[in-house]
């Protein structure tokens, strides 16, 4: 089971079925050795009264044994016989010599192979009692007996044999573990029930915990803490040690917003004093060639770079709060326009067709004109960039009841799906021998600062791609602009 609620459940049913077998083995086996011990001193007391019964009748009449006329074989005298045929059981009393003086009417219903069982310890029970078991078979079964010798009523007579069949004492304790059987189905499935709604009521408090964590979900959450319970379980020490652990990333993460805000800060003014000096420099007269030649060189790196530090300056500020969006009311259809020329332009340096799906009415948005700006050309710089010469690039938009869809796509060299979950993080970049003229791809940022601006205008972007046959970014816009305060972020 994949669940801690299933596991706890499952384990919690087969620990209990486990008990519940050992508790009825353990029942079993005590009471059938309760039970054999009565069988044996049962068979014993009985054997021990015949010999003191015989005894007394020696003492009364004499002799005990007496010819019988049909076999001419010695067997017990008629005043006797009557008192031990009403013992019930399995009775032999032997003589001497080997004469089976007296059998019982169980006795004598075995068979010839079966009686040899019993008269064997009979035999041997002439000076020394002892207990045994012998198993005569169905239906009688195993047989629990106690030999005796038997003194004090004369020579004829000189050992007695007592059994008890176990058919039925057994039958008692083997009965009581069919019925435990038969019931523990119905205990296990109600336990596992029981233990299933008990381990998700002790789990409920971790489903809260783990709803928690999720809903802190980048570095602009690590603000909010867990509700920790008042129980001093391990609940509450978990809830602890996530708040500690969130308090000391949100430091971290403040400490890392600061320093990107401060260090853009600080080199705006340099790089500004640097590209100011190089555009000088190069309308300078007397610059030869060669070094007008290093100075563009020069001046476009300063220029990137000066890109680069206001993007990180305006992401800085936005996971700051810091970066407000200034909403108004627009017409998307007039902002495409504008932004299909400036791609237009784009894509003829670099022989890619750029065309352009419009609705036939205005679109009224509610938007901050140049975040949306922003965000249009940088899909469409990414969409020229990654698409060889002779290749297309299209901007589609339609209205969807209250949103507007705005789609990039283009027949580039598309994106592997090992890099495609990255592509909105900061700083990602793809391997740049994929690009479409080797040059150096940037920092990757554009498509971090298009995610915030979308997210930011409470919308969502996603991308889809396959290598080889293009990619294709969709935003998805409400059209009724955000509230101020989901504008200006937390």
């Amino acid at each position: 089971m994949r669940t801690i609620r299933g596991r706890l459940a499952a384990s919690y049913a087969v620990a209990l079925a486990g008990t519940m077998f050992v508790f009825g083995l353990v029942i079993y086996l005590v009471q059938r050795r309760e039970n054999l011990g009565e069988l044996d001193d049962r068979a014993r007391l009985e054997a021990n009264l015949i010999a003191a019964t015989l005894s007394e009748a020696y003492r009364a009449r004499g002799e005990l044994v007496v010819t019988d006329r049909r076999t001419g074989r010695p067997v017990l005298a008629s005043e006797v016989s009557p008192f031990l045929e009403g013992i019930p059981g399995y009775v032999v009393l032997v003589g001497p010599d080997g004469d089976v003086l007296h059998l019982s009417a169980d006795a004598r219903a075995v068979q010839y192979a079966q009686l040899l069982l019993l008269l064997n310890p009979v035999f041997r029970a002439d000076s020394t009692a002892e207990f045994g078991t012998a198993d005569l078979g169905a239906p009688a079964g195993l047989v629990r007996y106690y030999a005796r010798p038997v003194t004090g009523a004369g020579e004829q007579i000189a050992a007695v044999l007592s059994g008890v069949s176990t058919a039925g004492i057994v039958l008692a304790p083997r009965h009581l573990v069919y019925v435990m059987l038969a019931v523990a189905p119905l205990i296990l499935l109600a336990s596992t029930l029981i233990g299933y709604l008990l381990a998700a009521r002790t789990l409920k408090p971790v489903d809260g915990i783990v709803d928690e964590v999720e809903a802190i979900s980048d570095g602009r959450s690590l603000h909010k803490r867990l509700a920790a319970p008042e129980t001093g379980d391990e609940l509450a020490r978990l809830s602890r040690t996530l708040n500690a652990m969130l308090a000391r990333l949100e430091r971290s993460f403040q400490a890392l917003r600061r320093f990107t805000a401060d260090a853009s800060h600080e080199l705006k003014t340099p790089l500004t004093v640097l590209r100011s000096g190089i555009e000088r420099a190069i309308t300078h007269p007397r610059v030869t060639p060669e070094v007008m030649e290093v100075l563009d060189e020069t001046l476009a790196e300063v220029n990137r770079m000066a890109e680069t530090v206001d993007a990180l300056l305006m992401l800085a500020r936005a996971d700051e709060g810091r970066a407000p969006l200034h909403l108004e009311t627009i017409d998307l259809r007039e902002l495409l326009g504008e932004v299909s020329e400036t791609a237009s332009l784009l894509g003829e340096q670099a022989a890619v067709d750029v065309t352009v799906d419009m609705p036939d009415h205005p679109v009224m948005l509610g938007a901050d004109r140049n975040r949306m700006r922003q965000l249009l050309m940088n899909l469409l710089t990414n969409a020229i960039k990654y698409t060889p010469a002779g290749g297309t690039v299209a901007i589609e938009s339609a209205v969807r009841e209250h949103e507007v869809v705005i789609s990039v796509r283009d027949t580039g060299i598309g994106i592997g799906p090992g890099d495609l979950p990255h592509i909105f993080d900061r700083f990602w970049r793809a391997d740049p021998a994929r690009s479409r003229t080797g040059e150096r791809s940037g920092v990757g940022l554009g498509l971090a600062i298009s995610k915030w601006i979308v997210e930011a205008h409470g919308g969502t972007i996603t991308a889809e791609s396959r290598l080889g046959r293009g990619s294709t970014f969709v935003v998805t816009l409400p059209l009724e602009p955000p509230s101020a305060a989901e504008a200006d972020g937390p």
